[in-house]
């Protein structure tokens, strides 16, 4: 848990000098090159996600949430009695999910926050398993709450389990366990949420809970040190799965960058993209100080700091990530998007000083005139508005095989900047087509095919009837101006029978949205349109097969995208 603790401070310790000192130990005139042509997976902005980032209240609110397309989230328990920092208990999971939902972020639901104190203090088993079916019934009631993704059983063992007064931490788990699953056997459970990857302690959690048929579903730890340490860690990790006969379990990093790193946008970039590249399924900002914020990245009445315009460059982001690789493994760092139907690449990057390059290759798309477009976001910290990026230079260049070489001069380590590279000749003025594998995915699928657009979709929409299992699909979007918009979908419906959906947008009334069989699973091409009424600015439109106040669809239905017109 991030707490401002002994743990903490040594970490401050070994990252001060990198982020407020010195620029990074490495060589003059690093290279970040970014390869078009090598997506690797979908944008599903995996990092964009807090820990504690919501308070109750809607604080912050929505309108800073929905540009930086929140991923997920871990929220304190339902009761919660934890206190952060010195801060009077908030968060509670229950509570904040009406916000989260309304934004498309999941949340895990982080159990031992029951306590008030950190370390947590220990009572006694009989306390903690009363806590522990009070927490599970709570939720089980709260019908209409659809977006918890998972059951975090308890948090950083390897620093806050008491050993002498509740035994083994392996055991410990075990009757944890056995306890949700006794109440809820369909929530994924999260774990072991250790304070920093350890592979003996994980080995020996692992193989405990591999006999006892307690393994989790989402595999958690924590990176508060190095960013670069994740790419080791998640690969050992994946070494030991393989070695112990236990199939791949989800990633995700649910506490992650230190106080000195969190609030600086260089730093940030180069663990989003260590994160992005270890193929986690979602990472979460670690929470240093303040309730309301979402992590610092807003301040006084939701106005967006230095970092926040990092994270809305992410969260601009559509279509496939791209390969990044630099020529230092400690400093200069970038992720990248393409997003082919605008032809957009988007490149953001940061962590070094000087003058640095970035090398694009795979541009063939774009054609032999591109406009480059370079603009940064100072470390304001988390007290400092900063209303809007700083554009550095805008340009037109020639592409050459398929290759453009920026130079970007004066570069501050601290800050991150921006490089948006599209056809001199214009895209569209907004984002019309929306892939589903880009979208917030509950319970459901995102798969490949090649008749897709862009080469991805999502299917398994195929539960209904419980909040715990209901699938569903959250676009959010992003339009012009008010008004009526013709919303295309496309689809494949392999069951030879008309299927149908739910549709839904911005919390409003449902309508039911039909579709006729195509030539079978994943085989795209096929089209149905209806039409949806959105406000200007960000939107979010639900497909159901599942959720509150929808009666269930029929069939089954895989989305290809949505397009607005």
């Amino acid at each position: 848990m991030s707490r401002i603790r002994m743990i903490a401070l040594v970490l401050v310790t070994t990252v001060a000098t990198v982020v407020t000192g010195t620029p990074p130990a490495a060589a003059a005139g690093a290279t970040l090159t970014v390869n078009v042509a090598q997506p690797f997976r979908p944008v599903t902005h995996v990092a964009s996600g807090g820990l504690y980032g919501l308070a109750e209240n809607s604080r912050p609110a929505d309108s800073t949430l929905l540009p930086i397309k929140v991923n997920s989230l871990t929220q304190p328990a339902p009761g919660v009695g934890q206190r952060p920092n010195g801060q009077p208990p908030g968060g509670d999971s229950l509570l904040i999910a009406p916000q989260a939902t309304r934004v498309g972020a999941g949340q895990f639901i982080r159990m031992p926050d029951v306590y008030p104190d950190f370390p947590y203090q220990w009572v006694s088993w009989d306390d903690w398993l009363a806590k522990v079916n009070t927490m599970v019934n709570a939720r089980l009631s709260a019908t209409t709450v659809t977006n918890v993704i998972g059951w975090e059983l308890w948090n950083e063992p390897d620093y806050t389990w008491n050993t002498s007064a509740a035994g083994s931490f392996n055991d410990g788990w075990v009757r944890t366990y056995r306890a949700v699953r006794a109440l809820d056997s369909l929530t994924p459970i999260v774990g072991p949420s250790t304070a920093t990857y350890n592979r003996s302690w994980m080995q020996s959690f692992l193989t405990h809970a591999r006999n006892t048929g307690t393994l989790p579903d989402i595999i958690c730890w924590h990176e508060l040190v190095n960013p670069t340490r994740i790419a080791g860690d998640i690969a050992d990790y994946r070494n030991l799965e393989a070695s112990l006969g236990i199939s791949p379990r989800r990633i995700s990093i649910n506490e992650y960058a230190a106080p000195a790193e969190v609030d600086v946008p260089g730093r940030i970039a180069s663990y989003v993209a260590k994160l992005e590249r270890g193929g986690v399924e979602s990472a979460h900002r670690a929470f240093w100080y303040e309730y309301g914020t979402m992590n610092g990245l807003v301040v006084n009445n939701n106005q967006p700091t230095g970092t926040w315009w990092l994270y809305k460059w992410y969260g601009d982001m559509a279509g496939g990530m791209v390969t990044t690789t630099s020529t230092t493994q400690t400093g200069l760092d970038g992720f990248a998007s393409y997003d082919g139907t605008r032809r957009i690449v988007n490149v953001v990057f940061g962590n070094e000083a000087g003058a640095n390059i970035v090398n694009l290759t795979g541009l063939g798309a774009l054609g032999s005139s591109v406009r480059v477009t370079l603009s940064s976001t100072p470390s304001s910290g988390r007290f400092t508005a900063v209303t809007a990026p700083t554009t550095i230079s805008t340009t037109t260049r020639t592409v050459s095989g398929g290759q453009l070489s920026v130079s970007v001069p004066n570069m501050v380590a601290t800050s991150a900047y921006q490089l948006i590279v599209e056809p001199v000749s214009g895209v569209p003025a907004y984002q019309q087509r929306y892939e589903a594998e880009n979208a917030s995915v509950f319970r459901a699928q995102r798969l490949t095919a090649s008749s897709a657009s862009g080469g991805g979709y999502v299917g398994r929409i195929d539960n209904s009837g419980t909040p715990r299992t209901d699938s569903y699909v959250d676009f959010v979007v992003n339009v012009p101006t008010a008004r009526a918009y013709t919303m295309t979908i496309g689809y494949a419906n392999g069951t030879g029978a008309t299927a149908t959906q739910g549709l839904a947008y911005n919390g409003g009334a449902w309508t039911t949205v039909s579709y006729p069989p195509t030539a079978g699973w994943g085989q795209f091409g096929a089209t149905i349109s209806t039409t949806v009424t959105l406000r200007a600015g960000y939107n979010v439109i639900r497909l159901a097969k599942g959720s509150p106040y929808f009666a269930g669809g029929t069939g089954y239905a895989e989305l290809d995208y949505i397009q607005l017109t």
